[in-house]
């Protein structure tokens, strides 16, 4: 019998755990991979760092560049400036948006104020701010799935405000009310959790059976890719363990993907959160990251915990990862002005 791709990925998964396990003795930490940033991070965090090189501080970024805390202290301490609002922003200077995207009247506004703008919104963000535009001017009404209160969120309900709702579970679904039933559209937050959408989309799809949706998944592939990791180890480990702050939507996933599969699992931002008794007869941890955590936190982390006895360390690879996102112009302008700006001095 020939096995489907996914099918031949899922059994060598299982032979792969089985043969980790099998080789461990005492006490198991399982790295999974894919973990830790991804391609919109990484360009997000590129983008701040070279700005600063290129043009000195004061740089000034527009809410948290990623939603992780280590990164923005790294980052405010080379020069970056975070601010609330572009309202925060002294009139001319620069600002840089954040890689969770903002909304169209945050961009007129630093227009009017003549803001030298750099931004750093993720593509997959940009991806679906272009699709709410797109279904507005079609006349949709559109039902967005997140939380509501969410960076991203916020900026994508401003590509169309008025015809917008946000929602966050099936159970708000039951409230909507919209103009023409058979006319509505529905995106989501590129960070939420794969189980949790497909609910909430099922639940569109019985209230409005001819809702449309985007031609691809708006789940970032990163977003996916850990979750689907997560989901093929939450059975052999006692205990999970994810590297990400509190504000960052899909390092919180994680966490409930693998207490939606009854393991026990925390979200830390260092390894100084993790408190003893969560080690207590714990013979297997898996340890991921968030697409926002850099990986020096989670060597942090296995050093820690390699210092509570789990040395049986194996990484875990579900799926490689080769996404790469290019550079806004502002910044490649920089980059290709430098040479010639060495030179003159």
């Amino acid at each position: 019998m020939k096995l489907s791709g996914t099918e031949e990925r899922d059994l060598i998964l299982v032979l792969a755990k089985n043969d980790l396990l099998a080789k461990s003795d005492g006490k198991t930490l399982l790295l999974l991979k894919p973990r830790g940033f991804c391609a919109g991070v990484v360009r997000a965090i590129d983008v701040v760092r070279i700005a600063l090189e290129a043009f000195g501080p004061p740089i000034y970024v527009r809410k948290e560049i990623v939603h992780n805390s280590f990164v923005v202290e790294e980052l405010r301490a080379k020069g970056a400036i975070f601010v609330d609002s572009e309202d925060e922003v002294p009139n001319g200077e620069r600002v840089i948006y954040s890689a969770h995207g903002v909304s169209p009247e945050v961009r007129e506004h630093s227009a009017r104020r003549g803001l030298r703008v750099i931004d750093a919104t993720c593509p997959l963000v940009t991806k679906v701010h272009v699709e709410a535009v797109k279904f507005a001017k079609e006349g949709y009404s559109l039902i967005l799935i997140g939380h509501k209160d969410h960076d991203e969120v916020v900026g994508t309900l401003g590509e169309a405000p008025l015809v917008t709702q946000v929602v966050g579970s099936p159970e708000q679904v039951e409230n909507l009310s919209v103009p023409d039933p058979d006319h509505v559209a529905y995106l989501t937050q590129t960070t939420l959790s794969l189980d949790e959408t497909k609910d909430i989309i099922a639940a569109l799809k019985q209230k409005f059976p001819n809702i449309k949706g985007p031609a691809a998944q708006d789940i970032c592939y990163a977003t996916e890719n850990r979750q689907v990791a997560v989901k093929q180890v939450a059975s052999e480990a006692d205990l999970l363990l994810v590297v990400g702050s509190e504000n960052s939507s899909n390092s919180n996933r994680l966490v409930e993907v693998a207490r939606n599969l009854g393991t026990n699992a925390h979200l830390i931002d260092s390894c100084n959160d993790i408190v003893p008794e969560w080690l207590k007869n714990v013979k297997t941890i898996a340890l991921t990251a968030g697409a926002s955590a850099p990986e020096c936190l989670v060597e942090e982390t296995i050093a820690f915990l390699r210092n509570k006895g789990f040395n049986n360390v194996q990484e875990l690879e579900v799926m490689p990862e080769n996404v790469r996102f290019g550079l806004p112009p502002e910044i490649v302008e920089a980059i290709a002005a430098a040479p010639a700006a060495a030179t003159a001095d």
